[in-house]
């Protein structure tokens, strides 16, 4: 049985005309690192809120169809019931800071006090995910006076304190620079080795391409592509779901169009890959010369 299942999912914002997400069905298994792709409204924040609940909850709105957590209708749980399975982490991480804790230790302390948990079992849990995150040494700090990254993965440690099972960010690393959005990757990865599944909306094609096991691509609310990254990231179907291809499959691009890449083997999405492709080109190549 899937971890989470979307059956046939639609979804329309109060107000609005035309549907987020179009009939979408996707099955998504316990210890998956799922990338959901897609250009400015297509329909992958959308998709994050309906695996947590958000939607139809808190925003409301229309649905149609099932989202299945375990087998069972998410509109069967609260928000709140979710959230002790299934962790959300924003856009900005601003908006998920409580506001009414002080330090760092406080915070990720919150959720756990609202769940009753004893004193000393929660004061391990928090140093054990601030040590998970790299943020001990800030445990008595201000959250609104550490950098943009270090408040990402505050956010990711309130999560991480309750233990979900399942994670799902909404483009965690839009404001980070490049090493603070690898560093989240690593972070990700990390968890997933420890069981955990991972469902992320990402528009670092790179990043996707490296960490991801499966990728969910959309456009204009549909799921139009689903596979592996080296299927989908270097699909000519990209460039018309308003995306492009990440660096690597371009330079691999331009030299299968030269004549100097291995006919038949599949554009590279990485560096190593983008190498080897090369090296066997330029062999075939010299050969036939």
């Amino acid at each position: 049985m899937p971890q989470l299942e979307t059956d046939e999912l639609t979804y329309h914002y109060p107000g609005s005309s035309q549907p987020s997400l179009k009939a979408v069905s996707v099955k998504i298994s316990e210890g998956e690192f799922v990338a959901v792709i897609g250009a400015n409204n297509s329909g992958k924040s959308t998709l994050c809120y309906a695996l947590t609940g958000v939607v139809p909850q808190l925003y409301r709105g229309k649905m149609k169809g099932r989202v299945l957590i375990n087998g069972t209708d998410s509109r069967e749980k609260t928000v709140s019931e979710i959230a002790q399975h299934i962790g959300l982490v924003l856009q900005v991480p601003g908006n998920q800071m409580s506001g009414v804790r002080y330090t760092v230790f406080e915070e990720v302390a919150f959720g756990l006090e609202n769940q009753g948990i004893a004193r000393e079992k929660m004061t391990r849990q928090v140093e054990k995910v601030l040590a998970i995150m790299g943020l001990e040494k800030y445990s008595a700090c201000s959250p609104y006076h550490l950098s943009g990254g270090q408040q990402q993965r505050l956010a990711l440690a309130t999560v991480l304190a309750v233990d979900p099972a399942i994670l799902v960010l909404d483009e965690p690393t839009t404001f980070l620079d490049p090493q603070g959005a690898k560093l989240t990757f690593d972070i990700l990865r990390r968890l997933q080795q420890q069981g955990k599944t991972v469902v992320i909306a990402e528009q670092k094609l790179d990043l996707i391409a490296e960490y991801a096991d499966r990728v969910l691509a959309f456009d204009k609310g549909r799921l139009v592509m689903d596979g592996p990254p080296g299927d989908v990231l270097t699909s000519p179907m990209i460039k018309s779901i308003r995306l492009d291809w990440n660096r690597y499959t371009q330079v691999a691009d331009l030299a299968r169009r030269q004549g100097l890449w291995s006919k038949g083997l599949p554009l590279s999405t990485s560096l190593s890959d983008t190498i080897d492709g090369l090296l066997q080109g330029r062999c075939i190549h010299g050969h036939s010369r």
